[in-house]
């Protein structure tokens, strides 16, 4: 039987994506467009694993150059990132059509980030601690804590303590932090 917090979950994140895709849409569709104009193809697909090991296809807008390599973000040249693309990541934009996803129930605003199929090791410490049989989110404590994918272990542990003590109050904390500036911006990234 489901647990009434996760029924309250998956209303929030109802409510709060079709509210932010609504309010966002006249700069999501500026985007598109003007991605769209200077790169051509402006959303990005990517395989992502969700919920028990299942794969999806995130949805995000294009930042890289066509014909980047698939690999996960901290191992990307700097050189294939547009000159836009650093300006929506810096400000997590590209991030905002991953509530798509949360509309289809692929994922959460709050949960662990969903992987590459290519990350074997993150997986594998995930499978460790269960962390596979949550759904994967936008955002949550390892990104307030700007830990990324580059340290699978510790990632895996901080997912593990987020789910842990998981609660209504820290799922808005998680994504409060997130939208007033908490776990935004991608180290690798220079100015």
């Amino acid at each position: 039987m489901m647990n009434y917090k996760f029924i309250l979950i998956r209303i929030f994140d109802l409510f709060l994506s079709i509210f932010i895709i609504l309010i966002s849409f006249p700069l999501l569709l500026f985007l598109y467009l003007l991605i769209n104009y200077k790169y051509g193809s402006p959303l990005f697909f990517q395989e992502r694993v969700g919920k028990n090991l299942k794969k999806f296809k995130l949805i995000k807008f294009r930042t890289m150059r066509i014909g980047t390599k698939d690999c996960p973000t901290h191992l990307v040249d700097n050189s294939r990132i547009t000159p836009i693309g650093k300006i929506i990541r810096k400000t997590k934009i590209d991030e905002i059509p991953q509530f798509f996803n949360v509309l289809k129930g692929e994922m959460s605003i709050v949960g662990p980030r969903p992987c590459l199929v290519t990350q074997k090791e993150l997986i594998k410490q995930r499978k460790k601690l269960n962390i596979h049989k949550v759904t994967p989110g936008i955002t949550g404590l390892a990104q307030i804590k700007g830990v990324d994918m580059s340290n699978p272990k510790l990632l895996a542990e901080l997912e593990c303590l987020m789910v842990k003590n998981f609660t209504i109050k820290k799922y808005f904390y998680y994504f409060l932090k997130t939208l007033f500036g908490s776990g935004f911006g991608d180290k690798f990234i220079k100015e």
